[in-house]
Formats: C-alpha cells, structure tokens, sequence
C-alpha cells in the first residue's frame, strides 16, 4: 500500500499549551475574526474532513488504538499494545492509531508481525509527533478534532477511557498532574463557566468583545 503523504513539519514556537501549536491552531482560538477568515477557515476544515473521509473509505474494518507516545520499547505497555496489534490482525482487523511512537508504534508493529495492515492518522505537532516506521499508510491532519473523528469514525470498536485517564497515565507520568488539572467533570454551570472563564482570560490572555452585529443580506439574524 502506498503512503498517503508525507509528514508536514512545523517549527515549535513560544506556546501558552507548550506543545508549538501551529499557526492555523492558534488562528481557531483566537475567537471570532472577519466573516471571510470564518468562512475560509470552515471551507479548509470541510476539506479536510473530505480528504479524511476519502483517504480512509477502503482501509476496511479498524480498530483505533490510543496510547500515549511516552512509552518506549521495553515498557510492558509497549509490549501489551504489541501484542494487542497482532492479535487485531490475525482476525482481520485494520490497525489503527494516531501514527506516533510509543503504544502507538508497538501496535502497528505487531499488526506488521503477522502480516496486519496499520494505518495511522497523524497531526502536526512538532514536539512529539513523528510518523512511526512501521505505517503502511497516513495521513497527516492540521487539527486535532478532525484527527480524532477520523480516529473514532473508522474505528468498530471503541471503549470508555475517563477513569483510565484520571489514575493510570498519571500514576506512571505519561502526563503530569497539571495535565490532570485541565479536566474539569462538574455538575455547576456556575463553576464551569468560572473554569472557562479563568481559562480563557487569566492563561491565554482573551478579551471581551462587542459582539458582531447580523447582516441581513447574509441570511443572519
């Protein structure tokens, strides 16, 4: 199977995240911008999809497996996720994943160990994110939420993976207790709105606005 391109590589930069997030990243979060930047930008994230849509109709049955990029070759997860890619493929299945190393790398490699196909769908994210030797193809994603409705709508399986995410990758530092602290799970509006709010102002510096006023020869109201 061919590769379905190459990785684009960015340089990392100043971020309030610490990941160098691209500039089109840090364009989306920036709020509402002039309706012809908004509209540009949902016609490039439309594209995308399609190409995603397309690139993946005929990759047959998948299971996505995610795992974190921090676990190298001689961790006993790499090994699980080794093991968990050859047995996916023995019955048939497609590998799926997020294209990185780490877990993501062991499954590919076992679904390679067995004669499996592996498909990844990678994201520009300089500080980690670099395709694995191990694809039989990718594709490569500008956003991270068009990555994961590929990773999710291809997949026939999925699982939850809340309280994974609050115990086990903390207990073995795949992510730091600040990353932990960005998961807000709250029954207050009151309080939800108060995270956002201290989020968006107090660590990335975003300021009120008038809001745009509708243009009724645009179908606004």
């Amino acid at each position: 199977m061919s590769k379905l391109g190459e990785p684009t590589r960015t340089q990392p930069g100043p971020d309030p995240w610490g990941h160098g997030a691209s500039p089109e990243s840090r364009r989306f979060l920036q709020g509402p911008q002039p309706r012809r930047k908004e509209l540009a930008r949902a016609v490039r994230i439309f594209i995308e999809f399609i190409r995603g849509f397309r690139a993946l109709h005929f990759v047959g049955p998948c299971v996505t497996v995610f795992g974190s990029a921090r676990f190298k070759e001689g961790h006993p997860y790499h090994a699980l996720g080794r093991e968990l890619g050859r047995e996916l493929a023995r019955v048939g299945f497609t590998v799926m994943t997020g294209g990185g190393p780490g877990i993501m790398e062991a499954a590919k490699r076992g679904a390679r160990d067995v004669g499996g196909r592996s498909v990844g769908c990678n994201i520009e994210l300089p500080a980690e994110q670099q395709p694995n030797p191990y694809l039989d193809r990718w594709i490569t994603f500008h956003h991270f939420f068009v990555r994961k409705v590929m990773l999710v709508k291809r997949s026939s399986r999925r699982r939850a993976a809340i309280e994974f995410l609050r115990t086990r990758p903390l207990a073995f530092a795949t992510i730091g207790g600040e990353d932990l602290e960005r998961l807000v799970v709250t029954n207050s509006p009151q309080e939800a709105a108060r995270s956002g709010t201290e989020t968006a102002m107090g660590r990335f510096g975003l300021r009120c606005s008038p809001p745009a006023k509708p243009r009724w020869y645009l179908g606004e109201r």
